[in-house]
């Protein structure tokens, strides 16, 4: 089973991505984890996108395309993977399809997690963090017992610069500008799911499973 997540910041993917990796016994492929992991080892594609990445720019999507082919490739990914969260772009889709028919791989769906802009920012710009325990909470849905204070260390809770609402909405209107054509792109494919991320993560857990035909 071979399966793409996608998803606006603070949709759910990766909830939803461990909830597909043990329905099916694949791992999860991200761009991140690859970066990180290949830097790690400082292979020769780790090297060359430590340096875009410590200048503060987007890695080319010929050097990630590069790193997605090394990856797929591995023996976990034998019966097949879960790519959370890419490709991102038109041309990073269709680079995929190359390498993935040059592999002999099909992409089986394509689940996009559909949560609506104003429920996302009330989703993250809710948060905050604990930087010494990394424990998080929620104005709304896991608010600490006393304001500001960690429950579990007592530490002051911050809010991640990522969380604020200004970069939440700067993240959205990039992910409107780059990634939601994509929604299209799969549609065209008949490979497109749609499941409606509102609610808990049981319930939307329910949705994924019925539409994937999973019991």
């Amino acid at each position: 089973m071979n399966i793409i997540l996608l998803g606006a910041p603070g949709a759910g993917k990766g909830t939803q991505a461990e909830t597909l990796t043990k329905i099916y016994n694949i791992p999860i492929i991200s761009t991140g984890n690859i970066f990180r992991d290949h830097i790690a080892k400082k292979s020769d594609l780790g090297i060359e996108a430590k340096k875009h990445i410590d200048q503060g720019q987007l890695v080319p999507d010929e050097l990630v395309m590069k790193l997605i082919q090394d990856r797929i490739i591995q023996e976990d990914c034998k019966n097949g993977m879960i790519l959370d969260g890419f490709p991102r772009t038109i041309p990073q889709a269709e680079a995929l399809d190359i390498i993935l028919e040059e592999l002999g791989i099909e992409i089986n769906y394509v689940v996009n997690v559909d949560v609506p802009h104003d429920c996302i920012i009330e989703r993250m710009a809710g948060r905050t963090t604990c930087p010494k325990c990394g424990a998080s909470f929620h104005n709304v849905s896991k608010i600490e017992k006393t304001k500001g204070i960690c429950d579990f260390c007592g530490n002051k809770l911050v809010q991640r610069e990522d969380d604020k609402e200004e970069t939440v909405r700067k993240r959205l209107e990039v992910y409107e500008n780059q990634t939601q054509p994509l929604i299209k792109y799969f549609a065209d494919q008949d490979k497109l799911i749609n499941i409606d991320g509102i609610g808990d993560v049981e319930q939307v857990r329910d949705r994924l499973k019925i539409a994937l035909g999973v019991k």
